[in-house]
């Protein structure tokens, strides 16, 4: 199940615990960012290991618009991570409500 910007936001102010991931690149990250770990989509399959002992953790994934994300959610779904959720309309969707 995906997570729209309102979900998020309410994540985020009440400062819950979940693994967040911005998978655009770092020319994007540094024009605007939401706070989440910046792993590129190019570089997700890389990381994943690291996440290994982690894949029953909620997991937000977002992009640009949740295109690349989506990718990303598919791929870390594949690996067997549990609950990955990818942000809906991803950072122009959070833009245009806050």
């Amino acid at each position: 199940m995906d997570i729209n910007v309102d979900e998020l936001k309410q994540k985020l102010d009440q400062k819950e615990s979940f693994i967040f991931i911005d998978v655009r690149e770092p020319h994007e990250y540094e024009e605007f960012n939401l706070g989440a770990e910046l792993i590129p989509l190019g570089d997700v399959m890389k990381i994943i290991a690291q996440y290994e002992d982690r894949k029953e953790e909620e997991i937000v994934v977002h992009c640009r618009s949740g295109a690349r994300s989506g990718q990303a959610k598919n791929f870390l779904t594949e690996a067997g991570f549990k609950n990955v959720r990818n942000l809906e309309g991803g950072v122009l969707a959070w833009k245009e409500k806050y």
